[in-house]
């Protein structure tokens, strides 16, 4: 929503256009030369921070609702997304003590306590993996602030979204020995050594530096080129380059990296 007269027709009519009761919230983790960050937003009506998330459109399917959330925070279409987790507790989204005060005074709307938007809210986790330097960060109207927070310096968030961090996270991590997801993440060409600092900063541990590039080249992932990184004399790393074919099959039919 990009202004007050889309705001206030969501909130009288959106039940026509949206699910009510049921929402996604994405966990968006960017890469970027061995720093994993997460995206985070903060919201004008609450102290903490959160995921970015919003409800799901009647005529969308969850796959598309998620990828038109995460495109309207990152401005990038078609991220790699999986969903983890769907998170339905009884007090979760906070419903029963949302500040009318201080939305009225943000806004200058009314919203009555019989509000679909009031009620018990069910969502469904999603997490994505993009390059931080293709990401373009972007609040909406009720967030000041859209930003990436290094993954261990996480401030406590609102709702339960600690909870679905932590969920997406290790979810994630047992995705990423059996999908191949660092073809966004890394350029078209590069070495070893950088395909490995990837998938340790996204695993979060250390990697063998023989075996787990050695294990992607015998999957067929990696195709080796006839060319080399000059760094200086003696030095000069070979390039390679994802497979896009091998790559694509990997992806939708899975492959075992362990």
């Amino acid at each position: 929503m990009k202004n007050l007269s889309e705001l206030q027709a969501f909130l009288e009519s959106g039940y026509q256009h949206y699910l009510p009761h049921v929402s996604i919230d994405c966990a968006i983790f960017g890469y970027h030369e061995g720093e994993m960050k997460l995206l985070l937003l903060k919201n004008k009506l609450i102290p903490n921070w959160c995921l970015p998330g919003g409800f799901i459109k009647r005529e969308e399917g969850l796959d598309e609702a998620a990828g038109r959330i995460s495109k309207e925070r990152t401005g990038i279409k078609n991220l790699f997304l999986k969903q983890f987790k769907t998170f339905g507790d009884p007090d979760r989204n906070g419903y029963r003590s949302f500040d009318q005060k201080k939305f009225f005074k943000l806004t200058g709307i009314h919203i009555p306590t019989d509000s679909w938007l009031l009620d018990r809210t069910t969502s469904i986790g999603f997490y994505a993996i993009t390059d931080i330097s293709n990401a373009t960060p972007e609040a909406d109207m009720l967030s000041s602030e859209c930003a990436w927070f290094p993954i261990d310096q996480i401030p406590k968030l609102a709702f339960d979204h600690n909870e679905m961090v932590k969920e997406a996270l290790l979810t994630m991590r047992v995705h990423l020995y059996h999908y191949p997801i660092g073809k966004n993440m890394l350029p078209e060409k590069f070495t070893l050594k950088e395909i490995h600092l990837f998938y340790e900063t996204m695993l979060g541990k250390t990697l063998n530096p023989s075996n787990f590039p050695n294990k992607l080249i015998s999957l067929g992932l990696l195709e080796k080129l006839d060319e080399k990184r000059s760094i200086g004399p003696h030095r000069a790393p070979t390039f390679y380059k994802f497979n896009t074919k091998v790559y694509s099959k990997a992806l939708k039919e899975g492959l075992v990296l362990a």
